[in-house]
């Protein structure tokens, strides 16, 4: 993947949820606040979690590995689907801090080839080792999620806040896209 469009579409997500979040506070915080439990949700993400890590383990071409890799894709497979019926509870939660593990690993091998390129390239990549500090503290204590989430949703001028900082990011990855990191 190009480090532009995986930038393009990260600021996209990003500044559509800030956006989401300073039009419509209410049902902004209302959501925010029932995800980390929401089972649809972690079922989803836990799913896409479960085959996009299938697929790194199908690329990855490790001699050692090599006679037993068709056990661990079902081994895998099984734990993503037995998280989904058996770990109900912050499911939501844990579902997005594996996305934000696998997302982290994307970040990292996208931009490394550029690191020479452009200075700019370490934003991507400190964002991505913020996604793995996060991910790594939400997947061994799940509640965290759901208190950073109450911590930001206690009064509406933390939710705007923080949904005004949330836009901004995703504005200044649009702007790296479309700038510093074009045609890389």
């Amino acid at each position: 993947m190009k480090l532009s469009w995986l930038a393009l579409v990260l600021g996209l997500l990003l500044g559509g949820a800030g956006w989401f979040g300073w039009k419509r506070p209410a049902a902004a915080v209302a959501a925010a606040r029932r995800f980390p439990r929401s089972v649809p949700w972690g079922t989803g993400l836990m799913l896409l979690a479960t085959v996009w890590f299938l697929y790194y383990v199908a690329q990855e071409n490790i001699a050692d590995f090599a006679a037993i890799k068709p056990h661990l894709m079902v081994a895998f497979g099984v734990i993503g689907i037995g998280a989904c019926l058996f770990v109900k509870d912050y499911l939501g939660a844990r579902g997005l801090a594996v996305l934000w593990l696998l997302l982290a690993k994307l970040m990292v091998d996208t931009g490394r080839p550029h690191l020479e390129d452009t200075s700019w390239v370490l934003v991507n990549q400190t964002l991505a080792y913020v996604l793995v500090v996060a991910g790594i503290w939400v997947t061994i204590s799940p509640q965290r999620l759901r208190d950073w989430i109450l911590w930001a949703t206690a009064t509406e001028a933390r939710w705007r806040g923080t949904s005004l900082a949330t836009l901004a990011l995703g504005a200044g990855l649009v702007v790296l896209a479309l700038t510093a990191y074009r045609g890389l």
